[in-house]
């Protein structure tokens, strides 16, 4: 393993995720279940290609389970789309700042749905994830009944739910699946999830809105990739905290093309959620070390 090429791999990952979300935002008459559409189905050429140069096209897109893969793939492609809707109505820094609930959130559908067991040291770290969540949105929990920025708060946390779902089908298709094939099978199933929305409304992209899709669904191609290929080279917990580097592009982007500048309680909310993920990733690094010197001992036993 190579723990610096995973990292570089990781940041550029997360990176061009940042720039996929921004063109989709740039794309504001664009309705969210066509910027899925193109999000997915012009990333699969450059995941055959992948899939081509590794010499997996065949054996890599098997599948064990269709079941499993449709589950991942609705709840994926619905957090894609409430994650679109979100980037239209809420500033690309909070939007952010509220998908870093995914990975606390991965913490209790873990334990509710595979029945890991979680104690103290994450569940304080779930809480005060939380917490931050709650920092971030509250400017925006006005219930007057025309404010779009808190529709755009729910749907945001709605995507992070349904993206830490999807994470547990993944967790729960390791073993049985490729990676290979969950990647690809993914994007061919939002494509047509996103194409199914066709009758709700869309709209003919115009000049630089072709620029804009086309290139979201290359760049975010490209990132899935690089995201994939990133767990090749280093361990999850090694990798987790370099998430967070998307904060910093979300808010020079947002402030720089968007004219967005970040609030206060968006600041200390997000600084928060993201002390809980790297709370959560490091204990996660304890454990698995530990059950790794566990296993160890009981092959050295005789008995």
């Amino acid at each position: 393993m190579s723990p610096l090429r995973g990292i570089i791999l990781m940041t550029s990952a997360v990176s061009l995720f940042v720039i996929m979300g921004s063109l989709i935002k740039a794309a504001v008459r664009i309705p969210a279940g066509e910027a899925v559409f193109f999000r997915a189905f012009c990333a699969l050429p450059v995941i055959v290609l992948w899939l081509a140069l590794r010499g997996e096209l065949g054996d890599g897109l098997r599948v064990g389970s269709w079941k499993s893969h449709a589950l991942r793939a609705v709840a994926g492609t619905t957090a894609m789309g409430l994650g679109f809707v979100g980037l239209k109505l809420l500033p690309l820094p909070e939007v952010t700042a509220i998908r870093f609930a995914t990975p606390i959130l991965i913490v209790l559908f873990a334990a509710l749905i595979l029945g890991e067991r979680i104690r103290l040291v994450r569940i304080s770290a779930v809480a005060v994830g939380l917490i931050g969540v709650m920092i971030v949105m509250w400017p925006r929990l006005r219930f007057d009944g025309g404010d779009l920025a808190l529709a755009g708060a729910l749907v945001t946390l709605g995507s992070a739910t349904l993206a830490a779902l999807a994470q547990v089908f993944i967790r729960s298709m390791a073993g049985t699946e490729r990676t290979t094939a969950i990647v690809f099978w993914f994007s061919a199933t939002a494509s047509l999830l996103g194409l199914a929305t066709a009758p709700f409304g869309w709209v003919m992209p115009a000049g630089r809105e072709w620029v804009w899709l086309i290139g979201a669904g290359l760049i975010g191609g490209l990132g899935q990739i690089l995201l994939t290929s990133s767990y090749r080279h280093a361990e999850a917990s090694t990798l987790a905290p370099f998430t967070y580097v998307s904060m910093i592009w979300a808010l020079i982007i947002g402030y720089f093309v968007f004219d967005e500048v970040p609030t206060g309680p968006m600041l200390v909310g997000a600084a928060l959620v993201i002390a809980a993920g790297v709370a959560i990733v490091l204990r996660e690094r304890q454990l698995g070390m530990k059950r790794t010197a566990e296993r160890r001992v009981r092959g050295k036993t005789p008995w």
